[in-house]
C-alpha cells in the first residue's frame, strides 16, 4: 500500500507523531510548528495503515472553526468524507451524548442551552428573589463561581464551606440557581460537560459502549483543558483506549477560567509508557522573533523542555513599543496596519491582529475612525451576534 501522500509533506517529527504504533501519545507541538496537519494525517493513517474504522476515532478541539477545518482537511485527503467519525468541541460532543441520552442523564428531549447572558439574566432574579443585595452579591460574579464549581466537578452538596459565611451564601445561590435550572429543563456550557461525565460515572453500561467504541482519541490544545475536561477524556479512554494529546506548556494562557497546564504532567503520569514527540521546527516566525520567545520561555518553570527554531530567515530585528496607555497602543496598531491596505494585505493575516486583544473597544474604535475598517469583536457586536457566538460551542 502507497502512503507516501500521508508523509512527504510532513518533516521528520510531524512524520514520526503520524506514523507511529498505535499508543498513548503526547505530541508538544510549539507554536507554529504544523500541529493541525499532525492531527489531520495522524486521523488518516490510523484508517488508512491501522486499518481503524472511523467509528472508533473522536477528535476533540476547542473551537467550532478548528473542528470545521479538520472535518475539512480529512475529507480532502482521504478523498471521501469519513461518516462516523466524532469530531468537535469538548462542549459539541457532551451536548451530542447528553441528546442522545437525555433521559439517563435525567434530562428532558428538549432541554435548552443557557448562554452566559441567559445565566445573568436567571442568576438576577434568583438573588433578588433570596433577598440579597446584588451589589454585595452580584449575578456575574455568582456565575464564574458556579461555572468554576461545575469545571471542578463539584455540585452544590460537594463544595466545602468550612464555616465561611460568604462561601456558604455562594453556595446557597449556587442550589438555588441548580434547582431553577433542573425545574425548566435548562443546561450551561459547564453543566454540559459535568452532566455528560456524570452520565458515565452513573450508566456503566452507556460508558462501556462509547469505550468499546472510542478506541483512538485524539485532543488537541490539551494545555487549555480544565479538571472536568481531563476527567472526561480520562473516564472515556478507560485501560485500553489509545490517546494523542497535542499540547504545549509554553502556551497556557487560560489559566484565569479553570485550565490547567498540569494535565499535561497528569496525562504522562496517568497513562505510563505514552511516547512524547516534539515538534520543535516552526513555519510561522523568523529566527529572530524565535531566539527571543526561546529566551524568554526559558523562565518558565516546570517545563517539559522544548526549543523553536526555524531555516528561514533572520528577519527584521525586534522592536518593543511602550504604550502610554490602551488609546496610545490602539493608534500605534492602527498606524502600522494601514500602509496594508495600499498593499492588499489581509486584515486577519496582519501580525498585530493576532498579537493584540480584539476586545478593547478603543482599538475597535480607532479601527474603524482612523482606518475605515469593520473589526468584528464579541464586546461590541450586536446582541444577535453576541448570542450566535456565545452558542456556537455546542454546534459542533
Amino acid at each position: 500500500m502507497d502512503v507516501s501522500y500521508l508523509l512527504d509533506s510532513l518533516n521528520d517529527k510531524q512524520r514520526e507523531a503520524v506514523a507511529a504504533t498505535r499508543s498513548n501519545m503526547l505530541v508538544l507541538a510549539g507554536a507554529g510548528s504544523g500541529k493541525t496537519r499532525v492531527l489531520v494525517h495522524r486521523i488518516a493513517w490510523l484508517m488508512t495503515v491501522e486499518n481503524c474504522s472511523p467509528y472508533s476515532i473522536m477528535a476533540v478541539t476547542f473551537t467550532n472553526k478548528a473542528a470545521a477545518e479538520m472535518r475539512h482537511r480529512i475529507g480532502q485527503l482521504m478523498g471521501t468524507s469519513q461518516g462516523g467519525m466524532w469530531v468537535g468541541t469538548f462542549h459539541g460532543l457532551a451536548h451530542r451524548l447528553l441528546r442522545a441520552h437525555h433521559m439517563d442523564a435525567n434530562l428532558p428531549q428538549d432541554f435548552q442551552i443557557l448562554d452566559s447572558e441567559d445565566q445573568l439574566r436567571l442568576l438576577k432574579r434568583l438573588i433578588k428573589a433570596m433577598n440579597l443585595d446584588d451589589k454585595q452579591w452580584p449575578a456575574r460574579q455568582a456565575m464564574w463561581y458556579i461555572n468554576g464549581k461545575k469545571d471542578e466537578g463539584l455540585r452544590p452538596h460537594h463544595v466545602e464551606s468550612y464555616g465561611n459565611p460568604v462561601e456558604q451564601t455562594w453556595q446557597k445561590v449556587y442550589q438555588a440557581y441548580q434547582e431553577a435550572c433542573d425545574r425548566a429543563g435548562l443546561v450551561d456550557f459547564a453543566e454540559l460537560l459535568l452532566r455528560a461525565h456524570e452520565l458515565w460515572l452513573n450508566k456503566p453500561h452507556i460508558l462501556n459502549h462509547y469505550r468499546e467504541r472510542f478506541t483512538n482519541i485524539l485532543v488537541d490544545e490539551f494545555q487549555d483543558t480544565n479538571s472536568i475536561q481531563y476527567a472526561w477524556i480520562r473516564l472515556l479512554a478507560g485501560e485500553t483506549g489509545k490517546v494523542m494529546i497535542v499540547g504545549d506548556d509554553d502556551q497556557s494562557i487560560y489559566g484565569w477560567r479553570g485550565a490547567q497546564v498540569e494535565n499535561i504532567q497528569r496525562f504522562l503520569n496517568d497513562f505510563p509508557g505514552a511516547q512524547t514527540i516534539r515538534l520543535e521546527q516552526n513555519y510561522r516566525s523568523t529566527n529572530n522573533i524565535l531566539n527571543a520567545a526561546n529566551a524568554l520561555i526559558a523562565n518558565n518553570s516546570g517545563r517539559l523542555g522544548k526549543e523553536l527554531w526555524t531555516d528561514g530567515s533572520d528577519g527584521e530585528p525586534i522592536s518593543i513599543y511602550c504604550a502610554f496607555n490602551e488609546l496610545d497602543e490602539a493608534r500605534f496598531v492602527v498606524n502600522r496596519i494601514k500602509p496594508g491596505r495600499k498593499t492588499a494585505v489581509r486584515w486577519s493575516s496582519a501580525p498585530f491582529c493576532t498579537a493584540v486583544t480584539p476586545s478593547h473597544a478603543c482599538w475597535k474604535k480607532r479601527c474603524c475612525r482612523e482606518a475605515c475598517l469593520t473589526v468584528s469583536t464579541a464586546g461590541c457586536a450586536s446582541s444577535n451576534v453576541r448570542k450566535s457566538k456565545m452558542r456556537s460551542p455546542i454546534c459542533a
